[in-house]
């Protein structure tokens, strides 16, 4: 599912759709897509979701709706579906935003973190160390700075002060069981097809119990003129601050 892309979804992060569904039918699955925007119907099955960025504004179409779904978004993600939250996403999937006037918007808390507004944009190519899929490199862009709760794991791990998730802590993103909160757009999954995999990975196990992709000799050759792609658009990303 890809989760309100009327209103959140900037910087390329529809890319990440494309890349999913894409990837699964090269494993061999035939991938069944649902666009969930601010007062449609929720999907009988929803076996992963998809949300991106958005500015304030964005934020503020979807409120309302993102609240009648809270209960159930917490519930997906206990029961392990997995989730990648972009930017305006991940800061709604924590536990509240606090603009820098002093206004709270109340999160979801699926992530044990807050954000607080400054006036200080962080924003530029940046490049983190992950535990769990090495290099991760995407496109940052924010202003609120988000601490996460004790205990609640980075995605990864920057060297340089001023970038990440609050320019202090040299974390960025997060990870709780099979959710990803992130700032990385640009789109991050065609340059990290190891987050992809990940995702599809759990999809499919929580699905069918066991991934088992059925790849032929043409999409074998697909992925990896996609893994070249990916190799290809790192390289540039990592040398170039903007």
């Amino acid at each position: 599912m890809s989760l309100y892309p009327n209103d959140m979804n900037i910087y390329g992060d529809s890319g990440n759709v494309l890349v999913i569904r894409r990837r699964l039918a090269l494993y061999g699955y035939e991938p069944v897509m649902h666009y969930y925007n601010q007062g449609d119907a929720w999907p009988e099955r929803v076996d992963m979701i998809l949300g991106g960025g958005g500015q304030d504004s964005g934020q503020g179409k979807i409120i309302d709706d993102f609240f009648t779904r809270a209960d159930l978004l917490r519930s997906l993600a206990a029961d392990g579906v997995p989730m990648l939250m972009i930017c305006g996403m991940y800061q709604l999937f924590g536990e509240y935003f606090e603009t820098s006037e002093g206004r709270r918007l109340d999160g979801i808390g699926v992530i044990g973190a807050y954000t607080v507004g400054q006036d200080v944009r962080m924003i530029g190519n940046l490049v983190e160390r992950s535990d769990d899929f090495g290099d991760v490199i995407g496109y940052e862009n924010h202003s609120g700075q988000t601490f996460l709760r004790d205990g609640v794991a980075p995605l990864g791990r920057v060297d340089a002060d001023g970038r990440g998730n609050n320019g202090e802590d040299h974390t960025e993103g997060a990870r709780v069981n099979n959710v990803i909160g992130t700032y990385m757009h640009g789109s991050l999954l065609p340059k990290n097809p190891k987050i992809a995999d990940f995702l599809i990975t759990k999809a499919v196990e929580r699905r069918y119990g066991v991934f088992e992709p059925r790849v032929t000799e043409d999409a074998r050759a697909e992925l990896d003129r996609l893994e070249k792609f990916a190799s290809e658009a790192r390289r540039v990303a990592a040398g170039r601050p903007r």
